[in-house]
């Protein structure tokens, strides 16, 4: 029997997962304190877990995932050693959209290929700076009160903590690539709003200094 060589196994396994989420945290620019609250799990567990005192379960494991953004098997399995490919594994998403991760283990930024499919606009927040580039169809961006199309080849960026929501601009599926990180200084539109729109995205503002 195999046991003892499994069980060692499972052990490598488990021991890698603590090391591994501490890397994903620091890669992110995250403290303990920051991902606790965006997670619900006490700083200690959150520093147990990655020092390999706790062993990680999957009630603990799935909202680090989650906050990660990251698949699970991600936090659980290591890629193969010196290989630098990314092995695509679309996610088959609810009222049929699709999500392409095409980063592995990210660190400052994330970068997905998105098929969206029609669907109906509800704004959303949250911490992180998001960049969209439109590949193929039309992408309609509701950010604020201000309502933008955009067109193959246009871009758009903002900060997520703007109330925002992007989706197919009409009943056809809208395929883009979007990239999203920490979060930025300011809101920037690349791209014209919608017909009858009434507002327009103000220029740039000087950076600022603290």
């Amino acid at each position: 029997m195999a046991t003892g060589s499994t069980d060692t196994e499972l052990d490598q396994i488990i021991d890698g997962i603590g090391p591994r989420l501490r890397r994903l945290r620091q890669d992110r620019g995250l403290t303990l304190e920051a991902l606790a609250a965006t997670t619900g799990i006490s700083v200690s567990t959150l520093s147990r877990v990655e020092s390999g005192i706790r062993r990680p379960t999957l009630d603990l494991l799935i909202p680090l995932a989650r906050a990660h953004r990251v698949a699970l098997d991600q936090l659980v399995a290591a890629p193969a050693s010196g290989d630098p490919r990314v092995h695509l594994r679309p996610l088959h998403k609810e009222r049929g959209s699709i999500l392409v991760p095409l980063t592995q283990y990210p660190g400052r930024v994330q970068v997905f290929k998105q098929v969206l499919a029609p669907r109906r606009p509800e704004l959303v927040t949250h911490e992180g700076y998001e960049w969209l580039y439109v590949l193929a169809g039309r992408l309609r961006l509701i950010l604020g009160e201000k309502d933008f199309t955009l067109g193959p080849g246009e871009v758009a960026e903002f900060d997520t903590t703007e109330p925002h929501w992007f989706g197919p601009a009409d009943t056809s599926a809208v395929e883009i690539l979007h990239l999203f990180g920490p979060r930025g200084d300011q809101a920037v539109v690349r791209a014209g709003p919608s017909t009858g729109a009434t507002s327009t995205p103000a220029p740039n503002p000087p950076p600022t200094t603290s």
